[in-house]
């Protein structure tokens, strides 16, 4: 490939996934033009639409992510949706290589009677409506006194600490007015979590469940009959150290004694109980589970022996799942689009050239950081190794796609507008004391980033 132009790619997601390939591909070697596509008008996908308020740890990984676009070497293009605003071959107009980093942020589902039933929710969109995602109304039904929780991940303990913890515990973060408002009302007093293998198969972070037991005026009880370990679940407890720090955690806490439980709300941990059925004619009534038993290997098998849950609400949490891509092959049974280590692959088993994929689109719903990082690192050298094939762009002057976006009536969102959204959630802030008020209707963020506000 000759060598008088940048490499020109695209980006299309600005999550971690997408910022972290933008950054592993800025240090690869190859003199390289990257813009970084996103369809909110604000970066950082899941960190700062599906991580919960009060994890302001977890947070801190958008100052990294904001160190690197604040470079100025990755442009951001926000506020373009792919698909509609801007199509596959549009983008191999302008680039030479397209990255898809999109995620996963709908619901997996479960396919058990009763789950739509008015009550029974996707915890993705729950996530998404207390995290202030443009996209989601701005109230929730929060009506029920009790409530089932199905999951074994952290997103189920966020959505139970959530919906549990007290309003005004929360609001030193950065919860939206509306979302605090919304859970004023809130009549929870009970929030049912189920597992349907055993404390030692769980998800969830030694970090993210030692945090459950120390929310304010809400207890969290665990049932000695639902502990139980195989041969697996011992090899999986001397394998991990995560595995040995949760089955602890919940190991002691069924030392607690009754009368140390005195908290006005309640948390439930119940494993080896496996949803059946939402119960309910209008609307949910309750939960019908099946008792499971541990077989030897960490896995689980049914014993016909049920229980029903009087519940008023049920929350699943059961893994998120990716979306079809509009001119890309897709695979409905894992919710990613189909590729060999990031080259994404068509019905016929050959690569599409210079299409590829990165992240939760890529591998499904599963890793942390982490592992974004390592995916991103296989992603792109697989496209470094493919520059000398790659077909060139025909427009590749970085002012022809931000043109063609103009002539659509397309109003991107550059970096700069970002920080002018990002200064003024932060003003919003400062009087209470909070490290920002986040900006929810998208028309608002819009307004703030044009300087209406």
């Amino acid at each position: 490939m000759s060598t008088t132009r940048p490499l020109r790619v695209a980006i299309v997601g600005a999550g971690p996934a997408g910022i972290y390939a933008a950054d592993i591909l800025s240090k690869s070697g190859l003199e390289v033009s990257i813009d970084l596509f996103e369809r909110l008008p604000a970066p950082f996908g899941l960190v700062r639409y599906g991580v919960a308020p009060d994890h302001p740890r977890i947070k801190q990984i958008i100052v990294a992510l904001h160190k690197i676009l604040d470079r100025g070497d990755i442009r951001l293009l926000s506020n373009v949706d792919y698909g509609t605003d801007i199509g596959l071959a549009d983008l191999r107009r302008f680039y030479d290589a397209v990255i898809f980093s999109t995620g996963a942020i709908r619901d997996a589902e479960l396919p058990i009677p009763g789950i739509d039933l008015p009550g029974s929710y996707g915890a993705a969109d729950f996530v998404s409506w207390y995290d202030g995602h443009p996209d989601v109304p701005r109230t929730w039904p929060l009506e029920a006194q009790h409530v089932a929780v199905i999951g074994a991940g952290n997103v189920a303990l966020d959505v139970a600490r959530i919906l549990s913890k007290h309003p005004q515990d929360l609001l030193p973060t950065e919860i939206p007015d509306n979302v605090h408002q919304g859970l004023l009302a809130n009549p929870v007093t009970d929030v049912h979590v189920f597992a349907r293998r055993g404390p030692a198969q769980v998800k969830f972070s030694p970090l993210e469940l030692r945090e459950l037991g120390h929310v304010p005026d809400v207890d969290v009880i665990v049932y000695p009959e639902d502990f139980d370990f195989d041969e697996g679940s011992m090899a999986a407890i001397h394998s991990s150290n995560q595995t040995k720090q949760v089955v602890k955690t919940l190991t002691d806490w069924t030392l607690k004694e009754p009368e140390d439980l005195t908290a006005s709300r309640r948390i439930h941990l119940h494993f080896l109980h496996r949803p059946v059925e939402v119960l309910g004619e209008d609307r949910v009534t309750g939960l019908r589970t099946e008792r499971t038993v541990l077989t030897g290997d960490g896995s689980v098998a049914g014993t016909g022996q049920l229980h029903d849950w009087p519940v008023e609400a049920v929350y699943r949490a059961v893994g998120y799942f990716g979306s079809p891509l509009a001119d890309l092959p897709f695979d409905d049974v894992a919710g990613v689009v189909p590729n060999r280590e990031g080259r994404v692959v068509q019905p016929d088993g050959e690569h599409l050239p210079g299409v590829y994929t990165t992240g939760w689109i890529k591998r499904g719903p599963v890793g942390l950081i982490g592992h974004t990082k390592s995916d991103a690192t296989e992603t792109i050298k697989h496209l470094v190794s493919d520059v000398a094939g790659l077909e060139r762009a025909t427009e590749p002057d970085p002012s022809a796609v931000t043109a063609f976006l103009a002539e659509r009536g397309v109003g991107h969102v550059e970096w700069a507008g970002w920080m002018l959204l990002d200064a003024y959630e932060q003003s919003l802030g400062t009087p209470h004391g909070r490290e920002r008020i986040k900006v929810v209707p998208r028309e608002d963020m819009l307004s703030v980033i044009r300087g209406e506000r």
